[in-house]
């Protein structure tokens, strides 16, 4: 058998999206392995590499042969082989014939219908250079992608054209065809600085061919590369880069050979509030935002040009003329802007659709106005500064830099606001209601802008789900999903005691009489919606799914409580040697309890004690109550359970010396009384019955 060899695979394209470059060379990555693993080849490790023009894999000692292919093919019952004479019947002579064979050379095989007729086939070993081609071309259909393009008359397709393909295992170059091309053993380097071929001798040497060809083809080593150079620069120029990952990533994947420049604009512009410049830079541009020594923005940027030129002032002076024209259309916006007061602007809201069912944006800001202010209590902020916020909060989508940057939306609503004089609670409730908009993104950090941008979610998720428009499986066209996690950040990372029951009965009123009818059918939907993402959320916290449960069928609708009583489960259970056995013992008393009916709420007394077990329960328990419920009563919950864990041997000792279920009624609901009181102490916290091992 022939030696393993690297396999190096290649797709030439135009422009991959900068956004879809690593998702897909993840992909590619598993799915690589996973078709060569049941193909049979063996190999070692896997390297991808992606840049705007090139998706490609370089596998180490992939196997020259896949092993033999054994196929165990199944035939008849053995009663049913002969007839009553021992004759063989047709059917085991035809599964004879079938598999080139005598009857006699059959074998036999156990199978849970009975012993059955088999044979055992071993194909041939197969030459990797005849499957690595079909292995490809999986590959290519199987990697999962969010758009595909179809380009001139070819019915197949990919996230861009493919304008060349490469296949080569060790030094032979492999007979693959699609999208219309033959793979070669050439790649291509950088479009100006190499427009040629660039040919691959050996899959090993491809970052270092393409290196030679002006391409810097390993993303993680390009991202580096960018990063420390940028870093060096800002040093020298003594500023700090705004550089958030994402954006690293994205500069990454838009360039194949960074140079890294620093480019100006008029100092003037800084009069424009800085989350609109840091918009244009990095969201329009994909430029780096510096600091000063100070912490302002200083009129300068750092950019990547992806290519080495002779004259770097020409590229320079060329991107500070594009960046100059999208700050000048942002510096004359925010002037015409201020002229006309959000209060003004709010009438013309009533023109603008929220939702169809739902109304106008100026209804929805009817509905923000009452239910902020009832919600303000717990956050802790004046009612009358979250009426005002919330009747001015929406008026800056008709402002004309909201308008040509949506991003800023919120954010240059409270900059307006405090030109319009409005206090610095009304302001900044304004400016951080939308957050948080994505998975990643800060909560507000103001208790006014947390009440506020609870409400707007509460009320979207609430008439959304009113007019039907529910996420279903993957689709959420309407983004329910991440507003529903946007409620339960703020309120789990701001600690804020919100129950969730008593908001959505308050969303649902501020609708006045639409949706009356079926009120209390829309308000379980929403629940419900809610405590499948609590599951999510706490799932992705670490916490046990048994866990989970077991508090959110004690505590469903108000979030910080229920993460606070699964901190106290969960360190309970890695803490205390005897927790499982303690959920049994609860489990026990739960069917008890279950099986039986109490009479009322009839209460425990000691005259009925028929044992000393009877009486060291009723004493340990005694003594317990009062600072059990102090500790409950404050949210103490670890301290609790700890307190409840000390129960367990006069209860283990209560169920070896008594029949709970006494033939006497009197004593049986004297002993099912106190199981219960026991039992709805435990309740406060979880229901331990639903703990694995319980």
């Amino acid at each position: 058998m022939s030696a393993p060899e690297d396999l190096l695979l290649e797709l030439g394209c135009e422009e991959l999206p900068a956004r879809e470059q690593m998702p897909l060379q993840d992909a590619a990555t598993r799915i690589i392995g996973q078709l060569l693993d049941a193909a049979g080849l063996q190999f070692g490790g896997i390297h991808g590499y992606v840049t705007p023009r090139r998706l490609a894999l370089w596998i180490k000692d992939v196997s020259r042969q896949s092993p033999p292919q054994e196929t165990l093919r199944r035939g008849p019952l053995v009663a049913r082989a002969r007839d009553a004479q021992g004759r063989p019947t047709a059917a085991a002579e035809g599964f004879a014939r079938s598999c080139g064979v005598s009857l006699d050379d059959l074998l036999i095989l156990e199978t849970e219908k009975g012993p059955v007729l088999a044979w055992r086939e071993v194909g041939a070993a197969q030459d990797s250079h005849a499957l690595l081609p079909e292995i490809a071309s999986k590959l290519v259909t199987s990697l999962p992608l969010r758009k595909r393009m179809h380009w001139g008359d070819r019915s197949d397709s990919f996230l861009r054209p493919v304008r060349w393909l490469l296949l080569r295992q060790g030094s032979q170059v492999l007979d693959w065809n699609m999208f219309g091309l033959d793979a070669g053993g050439e790649s291509f380097g950088h479009r100006v600085h190499h427009p040629q071929t660039v040919q691959i001798n050996a899959p090993a040497g491809y970052a270092g061919s393409l290196l030679q060809a002006k391409v810097m083809v390993d993303f993680a080593g390009r991202r580096a590369h960018i990063s420390g150079k940028m870093a060096a620069l800002a040093g020298e120029m003594a500023v700090t880069p705004i550089l958030p990952e994402a954006l690293l990533d994205e500069i990454t994947g838009l360039n194949e050979w960074p140079v890294i420049l620093a480019g100006s604009f008029a100092a003037d512009y800084l009069r424009v509030p800085e989350e609109a410049l840091i918009t244009v830079m990095m969201q329009h541009q994909r430029y780096v935002p510096l600091r000063g020594q100070n912490g302002r923005l200083v009129p300068h940027y750092l950019f990547a040009a992806n290519l080495h030129s002779r004259d770097t002032q020409v590229v320079i002076d060329g991107n500070n003329r594009v960046l100059r024209a999208r700050l000048a259309d942002a510096a004359f916006f925010w002037d015409q802007d201020r002229q006309i007061s959000l209060q003004t602007r709010r009438a013309a809201l009533d023109g603008v659709l929220f939702q169809d069912g739902l109304g106008s944006i100026f209804d929805k800001t009817m509905r923000l106005q009452e239910l902020a202010a009832t919600l303000s209590p717990q956050f802790a902020v004046d009612a009358g500064d979250m009426y005002r916020a919330a009747e001015l909060c929406k008026s800056d989508l008709l402002s004309g830099l909201v308008g040509e940057f949506p991003e800023l939306q919120g954010i240059m609503g409270g900059h307006y606001a405090r030109h319009d004089g409005e206090n610095n609670h009304v302001a900044t409730a304004i400016a951080q209601h939308y957050l948080p908009s994505g998975r990643d993104d800060e909560i507000p950090a103001d208790a006014h802008g947390q009440c506020l941008a609870i409400a707007d979610k509460l009320d979207t998720l609430c008439g959304f789900f009113a007019i039907g428009k529910v996420p279903t499986g993957d689709r959420d066209p309407f983004a329910l999903r991440r507003a529903a996690l946007g409620v339960l950040r703020i309120v789990l990372d701001a600690g804020v005691p919100l129950n969730l029951d008593e908001a959505v009965t308050h969303t649902l009123a501020a609708y006045g009489g639409a949706f009356a009818r079926n009120r209390t059918e829309i308000r379980s939907a929403v629940l419900d919606f809610f405590q499948d993402r609590m599951r999510v959320y706490f799932r992705e916290e670490g916490f046990r799914a048994d866990q989970i449960a077991a508090v959110l069928s004690r505590q469903p609708h108000e979030p910080l409580d229920a993460r606070q009583r699964l901190e106290a489960l969960a360190l309970f259970q890695a803490e205390h040697a005897a927790a499982d056995a303690l959920a049994v013992l609860i489990k026990r008393i739960n069917n008890l309890l279950r099986k039986e009916v109490i009479s009322g709420d009839r209460p425990i007394d000691p005259q009925y004690f028929m044992d000393p077990v009877e009486n060291t329960l009723w004493d340990y328990w005694q003594a317990l109550e009062q600072p059990l419920h102090a500790q409950l009563a404050e949210r103490r919950y670890a301290a609790a359970l700890g307190l409840l864990a000390g129960l367990r041997p006069a209860v283990d000792q209560f169920f070896d010396g008594v029949m709970v279920l006494a033939e006497d009624p009197v004593l049986r609901q004297n002993r099912l009384a106190l199981l219960a009181r026991l039992q709805e102490a435990f309740l406060r916290i979880a229901d331990f019955s639903q703990l694995q091992g319980a």
